[in-house]
């Protein structure tokens, strides 16, 4: 039995009688929306325990031990005086079996339960006739009513494969993604994919704790931005009327805790940038940051290809994982390349014997507005031909190094030659996946970084950040050597969960207003 999904068209008179259920449960003294309930098994568990009695070639329908269950109805059809009822909880299904002479006093309110609402029941184990494992029900409770019906669609599972399909459930796309909760409650592949994102936080964590890192709490709301080139979010604080900005980076606190003798620390942040959305974009996205003191950007690398390697063998227990039509393997050595070289082997430009015009003829050929690119010093210019012509070539793990010194205002210079730094990006499936450095902590250069970026502010660049004078002075104590490393988090799901779209690994992504 199955209802209609309730459309703008039907939807109000869906709702209108399953309101009048609900207040016939409530005539019959039953509470629709309970305070609680106990149960001993998940779906899952209640069909391994009866598959484990049985192995063991016991006599009798299942185990005699009573199992109460959980979950939300995804399928019911009566048959006669018997009903046959599918649960879902976080872990599968299970079959339900009520019959009127095992329920007569309560079976009756069977005509009050509608797909989608939540169930408890108890009962014991057996096996159908046609071999699935189910639960005899001798008694249920109703714990929610679901006044609006999900969009649960018509379910098929292929015999050979295994596979679930699912016809005119919950399709649309930018839907699914603003009923979020709807989406998991009728899509539990969904689900998985959040857990993966749990699991992959959980790997992070575990990797940088065993090596002595220790884990803080940046401010979210700070009085400069920094660390990053992007546009920020700006508020207000009344009491102290004064303007504050969402971070865009924890980068410059995390430094002055190595100033402070922290040695070792990493965040795992949660980040804004008032930016344009794309399928690699959201406002609001998760970032790992991690400094050690001591290390450079060699050391870094090392500890990146450890890192990864870690993480995706602990979650998908191999070296390899499948993102569209690419097979993206994760085991170490990665290929390294310079900027410079990249761009002449992948992108066909030799940037260095470029001029400044020339570079801005080209990006304006690439689509970007003219007005756009008056405003971009070089090293921007340099950063919009590579993104066009080189980062959708490095598909498998690729470290890009030695960056030019307008594009990097945080890092040293390369030991040998100063107009470079000692930074590397790492770039997967076509994007860029880590930033690092050897980070600068001469405040000398760095003020001098900084007012470099302070007049390209002034010609225009809404993404350059201000000076930080208290950063400054925190270098003036001193900072000892370090290495510091950003990873985007939500990528590094994409690529492991094999989603296409930054949406599809964030709970809520930030929406247009319907």
């Amino acid at each position: 039995m199955s209802e209609p999904v309730a459309t703008p068209e039907g939807g109000e008179r869906i709702v209108a009688e399953r309101m009048e259920k609900l207040h016939a449960l409530r005539e019959r003294g039953v509470e629709p929306f309970a305070y609680g309930y106990d149960p001993t098994h998940s779906a899952a568990d209640a069909r391994a325990l009866f598959e484990v009695w049985e192995g063991e070639a016991h006599e009798g329908d299942g185990p005699a031990e009573p199992v109460r269950v959980a979950g939300r109805v995804v399928a019911k059809r009566v048959m006669g005086k018997s009903t046959f009822v599918h649960l879902a909880d976080r872990t599968g299904r299970i079959q339900l079996y009520l019959r009127v002479n095992d329920l007569v006093d309560t079976y009756p309110l069977l005509d009050l339960i509608d797909l989608s609402d939540w169930l408890g029941a108890e009962g014991t184990l057996f096996r159908t006739r046609t071999g699935e494992v189910s639960l005899r029900v001798t008694s249920f409770s109703l714990l929610a009513k679901a006044i609006r019906p999900l969009p649960l669609g018509k379910e098929e599972v292929d015999p050979e494969t295994g596979e679930r399909r699912v016809y005119s459930g919950f399709s649309d796309v930018e839907g699914r993604y603003r009923q979020r909760y709807a989406d998991l409650a009728v899509n539990p592949e969904v689900r998985d994919v959040f857990v993966l994102r749990a699991r992959v936080n959980g790997a992070l964590r575990r990797f940088l704790d065993a090596r002595g890192f220790v884990e803080v709490e940046t401010p979210v709301l700070q009085p400069l931005y920094g660390g990053a080139a992007a546009r920020p979010f700006t508020t207000h604080h009344n009491a102290l009327d004064m303007r504050l900005f969402l971070r865009i980076a924890v980068e410059l606190y995390l430094k002055r805790l190595i100033v402070g003798g922290m040695e070792r620390v990493y965040e795992m942040s949660k980040n804004f940038r008032n930016e344009g959305l794309s399928r690699f974009h959201n406002p609001e996205f998760t970032m790992l940051e991690f400094y050690a003191a001591y290390l450079d950007y060699e050391g870094v690398m090392r500890l990146t290809e450890e890192m990864l390697g870690y993480v995706v063998e602990t979650v998908t227990g191999g070296s390899e994982v499948r993102f569209g039509e690419h097979t993206i393997s994760f085991a170490a050595p990665y290929r390294k390349l310079t900027m410079y070289d990249a761009l002449r082997e992948l992108g066909g430009v030799d940037v260095e014997a470029m001029t400044d015009e020339e570079m801005a003829e080209r990006v304006r050929t690439q689509g970007v507005a003219p007005a756009e690119v008056a405003k971009m010093g070089r090293g921007k210019l340099i950063d919009e031909l590579f993104g066009e012509l080189v980062e959708p070539q490095l598909i498998q793990p690729t470290f890009i190094t030695d960056y030019p010194r307008e594009m990097s205002p945080l890092a040293k210079p390369k030991r040998g030659n100063p107009e470079l730094t000692e930074r590397f990006e790492l770039m997967v499936a076509g994007k860029e996946l880590c930033n690092a450095y050897s980070e600068l902590n001469d405040p000398i250069d760095q003020r001098g970084r900084f007012e470099a970026q302070e007049r390209l502010a002034s010609a225009g660049d809404e993404e350059a950040p201000p000076i930080d004078d208290d950063f400054i002075r925190a270098l003036e104590y001193g900072m000892p050597p370090t290495g510091g490393f950003g990873m985007g988090v939500d990528r590094l799901v994409m690529i492991l969960a094999g989603q296409p779209s930054i949406r599809d690994v964030i709970l809520f992504p930030t929406m247009r207003p319907e």
